[in-house]
């Protein structure tokens, strides 16, 4: 193998850190670059809270898990969390007080339709190319949540099915486009709908169903959009404890075997049950 060759190795197997040590080794590492890595679960899972975690963490350099560069945070649920987008910051900059103001380094955009996502996607190019010259560059791109947009614009008739497909197809292939080019880890959040039938229905991983909150559920959006992510990212909610306790499991991935870990939402960040402390502290 040629040198250039082991470095283009390298390069495709940089990840980046989610911002806790128990999350990234049920990840092996991290949010893979090159790639779309979705997370998946019901309304107060976590996918929001991971999100805003792996934007900060992206910031450090590469000897503590990050990639030194900045995020893009293109948000489809209103308002924004900046509330606790200043929380976690502060808690990031007390462990890591070397490092400037994090806000600085995640920019958000608004989009309401799925239409105005796929054309914004030549934008995200060109911002990309001037994050180079300017400031750290850009190298995670989070849309939470893509499902949000597909949620009241499409009918069930053949033509609206048709077209969401085509939509899928678009900005997924868009934003893949734009992984490989920048060496991106892109991620999105997805809903859950309530599973209804009495078939088997096996996406990865998931031979047993996916259960949150004591019921059945699966991704929203389909096999369709299934196939447009290189990896899924399963957060589940547990109810039944004293204690809010929720479940990260890999249902599919390239890199990955099936795997899981427990983690809790707490005022500092999302940390994985071996990194808590005393279970007095206040959870979220």
């Amino acid at each position: 193998m040629r040198p250039e060759s082991l470095l283009l190795l390298r390069h495709r197997s940089e990840k980046c850190s989610v911002g806790c040590p128990v999350l990234n080794r049920c990840l092996h590492g991290g949010v893979p670059c090159h790639s779309i890595t979705e997370f998946v679960g019901e309304s107060g899972s976590g996918k929001t809270q991971l999100c805003l975690q792996l934007a900060l963490s992206a910031q450090l350099p590469s000897s503590r898990g990050g990639l030194s560069a900045s995020s893009i945070f293109i948000h489809t649920e209103f308002p924004f969390p900046f509330r606790r987008l200043r929380q976690l910051s502060g808690a990031f900059r007390t462990l890591h007080p070397d490092l400037p103001d994090p806000c600085d380094r995640v920019f958000v955009r608004a989009v309401h339709s799925a239409n105005e996502l796929l054309h914004l996607i030549p934008t995200i190019e060109t911002f990309l190319l001037y994050s180079r010259s300017r400031w750290r560059p850009v190298r995670i791109v989070v849309i939470d949540s893509i499902a949000a947009l597909f949620r009241s614009d499409f009918e069930n008739t053949g033509a609206d099915l048709r077209r969401r497909s085509s939509l899928f197809f678009g900005i997924s292939g868009g934003l893949r486009r734009l992984a490989k080019r920048f060496g991106l880890a892109v991620v999105v959040t997805n809903q859950v709908v309530d599973f209804i039938g009495d078939g088997d229905v096996r996406v990865g991983n998931s031979s047993n169903g996916l259960f949150s909150s004591g019921r059945r559920v699966c991704p929203a959006l389909g096999l369709s959009w299934a196939n447009c992510v290189n990896s899924r990212v399963f957060l589940s909610r547990d109810e039944d404890g004293p204690v809010r306790m929720r479940k990260m499991s890999v249902v599919f991935a390239p890199h990955l075997p099936h795997s899981s870990c427990h983690f809790l939402i707490k005022g500092e960040g999302v940390l994985g049950v071996e990194d808590l402390q005393p279970q007095q502290d206040k959870t979220v």
